[in-house]
């Protein structure tokens, strides 16, 4: 099989791995006599667990040959931590669940953003991530629609059924890519810029992370956008459910349903848009998106809601799910830590994600699901005003030529 379209095939498959059951977790928990406040922190030690992985495993994938491995065996320990659920809903089994999940989900974006990069080498990282992340957006839309259908029909179990099946062919997808096929130097961002021992010696520093400021303000900013964010999907699902406007399982899965068709089209368009208004332009539109969507959740709590809360959510994560993992590409191209890169603004961007299930539950158990939207919407605006702020400087690294040095991104 040809290795790109075995990569797509486990992009789709892996959509619905990656997060466990995800959103499910919410209204499952809620099912079982959870609170939204247990719900948000059980949740918060997951996110934290992952964001302590992800930089260790971008290391792993830039250091190993086994990157195939890591995908397989991460993707078999996801499934299993998942399926535990269904067996035991104690406070400690579902947090060690989470934190499984977490950490071996933390491995697979540097995993499969590396294979990528080793199939197509930078010129075509791009467009290749790009149809990645629409074959990873659709896998979303499937999973969650067979999960809402199977939910509604034979109940959660068959949630967690289906999410033993797309880890079965998530090792399948894995296995099809030729191990030849990856050049494990252009995987970690080498490519042919490191000619001897000492150049790769100097590429397995730490120190390109801290000199590159780019690369840092990119971090921060996504934190601010994820403190926000993370938490409006499961809110808004229990907000609706909890007002009864709608079934647990098919209005969870219409909820991730209607974002993601949303960031097949987000993602399809991506790279064309990124050509058009550059890396700056495109992560402006998607800080922007995320305050109206917590004023528009906190205004319509209901079932028809769902459209242009989700709607939104679509075009700031669809577009993000291209532009960011390009974006570290561009800056850290020649270093021979594009992995390690890719997991260190996962790790700031996490810190934010973990953080927010938390703060969200709180505000929504004490002020009301509506205060909630609308404090998470207002944190997010951090982002912007950072964006803002430093886009001189910004906007002079995403518009780089792919044939700058190394040396001069890093005197940005």
């Amino acid at each position: 099989m040809n290795p790109q379209y075995a990569l797509e095939g486990l992009n789709f498959f892996m959509a619905d791995v990656q997060a466990g059951i995800g959103p499910f977790l919410g209204v499952f928990l809620q099912a079982q006599g959870w609170h939204p406040e247990a719900i948000g922190t059980v949740m918060t030690l997951g996110g934290i667990a992952g964001m302590l992985a992800t930089s260790p495993a971008g290391a792993l994938v830039d250091a190993t040959h086994h990157k195939r491995g890591i995908i397989v065996i991460a993707g078999v320990m996801t499934t299993l931590a998942s399926l535990v659920l269904w067996f035991s809903h104690g406070y400690w089994i579902v947090a060690a669940s989470q934190i499984c999940t977490a950490v071996t989900g933390a491995a697979l974006g540097p995993a499969v953003a590396g294979v990528t990069l080793g199939i197509v080498r930078e010129k075509g990282f791009d467009r290749q991530f790009g149809r990645n992340q629409v074959a990873n957006h659709a896998g979303n839309v499937v999973g969650a629609a067979l999960s809402g259908w199977l939910g509604w029909r034979y109940g959660f179990g068959a949630v967690f059924v289906l999410a033993g099946v797309f880890g079965i062919l998530t090792v399948i997808a894995t296995l099809l890519i030729r191990r030849d096929a990856i050049d494990h130097d252009s995987a970690r961002g080498l490519g042919g810029t490191a000619s001897n021992e000492h150049e790769h010696e100097h590429a397995s520093g730490f120190r390109v992370l801290l000199t590159c400021r780019p690369l840092l303000l990119l971090a921060a900013a996504l934190a601010m956008f994820h403190l926000g964010n993370a938490a409006m999907l499961p809110l808004y699902g229990l907000a609706v459910v909890a007002a009864h406007q709608g079934d647990p399982s098919a209005f969870t899965a219409q909820t991730i349903v209607v974002a993601q068709l949303v960031m097949v089209a987000a993602a399809y368009f991506a790279n064309r848009l990124i050509q058009r208004i550059g890396y700056w332009g495109v992560m402006l539109i998607t800080f922007l998106a995320l305050p109206v969507r917590g004023v528009v959740a906190a205004m319509f709590i209901t079932a028809w809601g769902v459209w242009p809360v989700q709607a939104l959510d679509g075009i700031g994560a669809g577009l993000q799910s291209v532009a960011v993992p390009a974006l570290v590409v561009r800056l850290l191209q020649g270093t021979g830590r594009v992995n390690v890169g890719q997991g260190v603004v996962m790790t700031v961007q996490g810190l934010g994600a973990a953080l927010s299930p938390a703060l969200g539950g709180v505000l929504a158990q004490h002020f009301g699901y509506a205060s909630a939207f609308l404090v998470l919407g207002a944190v997010s605006t951090g982002s912007l005003a950072l964006w803002l702020l430093f886009g001189k400087t910004l906007k002079q690294a995403c518009g780089l030529r792919r044939d700058v040095t190394h040396e001069s991104r890093l005197a940005i």
